[in-house]
């Protein structure tokens, strides 16, 4: 049974991917900014954990390895979205998505790492499919995604040899109530459920990934 850190995972997709993880006999603590929610399942919920601070990550992370025991792998789901045109927009919203989505990836993979090279382990980002190419108004979000890309591709090399790998996962869009309502003129045919992003997710941390790193696989539904 190993240890399994899920950021966000209080959210639609981290319920999700903590729900399968712990399926599969892993024990996992699911840390995130909101309040932890009464009677959650998982084996540890830490909630009010600001992720893109550093100090408070590190906090975090060593009260997981003391309550569980280890830390095998880690899961990054932490993030936002904007929709925001430069033109008339605001430099504050860069700032926003790139603290969110990757400031909170690197800050948590540097936070795991002491622990994970202990044993090996496996890192999975979560980026986005809309990163490359960026439509009008995405500029912001796309570019902190295509920073978790970036981070997903050196942190693999830099690992490489210390028996660490990294991957992400870049699906389209995931099929959650908040984007159905947020665009609900959309063509869902591509987006991808939580469910199946959990299984990938899953797949990743495995051994039976154990050949994969530096990875990042598109996520769409087909059919």
């Amino acid at each position: 049974m190993s240890v399994v850190i899920v950021t966000g995972g209080f959210g639609a997709l981290g319920r999700v991917v903590v729900a399968e993880l712990t399926k599969r006999c892993h024990k996992v603590a699911a840390v995130d900014v909101a309040p932890a929610p009464p009677d959650y399942p998982a084996a540890l919920a830490l909630g009010g954990v600001d992720l893109a601070d550093d100090h408070a990550v590190e906090a975090a992370y060593v009260t997981v390895v003391k309550q569980l025991g280890s830390l095998d792998g880690l899961v990054n789901i932490a993030g936002g979205f904007t929709w925001e045109p430069i033109e008339g927009g605001s430099i504050e919203s860069w700032d926003k998505m790139f603290r969110i989505n990757l400031r909170t990836a690197a800050a948590s993979s540097a936070a795991a790492l002491p622990y994970l090279i202990r044993h090996g382990g496996a890192i999975v980002n979560v980026g986005a499919a809309g990163a490359s190419p960026a439509g009008t108004g995405m500029a912001p979000y796309a570019a902190s995604k295509a920073g978790v890309r970036a981070l997903t591709e050196s942190l693999a090399e830099e690992l490489r040899a210390k028996n660490v790998r990294v991957n992400a996962i870049v699906p389209t869009i995931i099929d959650t109530p908040a984007n159905r309502a947020a665009m609900p003129d959309a063509d869902t045919a591509g987006w991808v459920r939580p469910d199946a992003a959990a299984k990938v997710i899953a797949f990743l941390l495995s051994e039976d990934a154990g050949a994969i790193t530096g990875a990042s696989l598109l996520l769409s539904r087909a059919g």
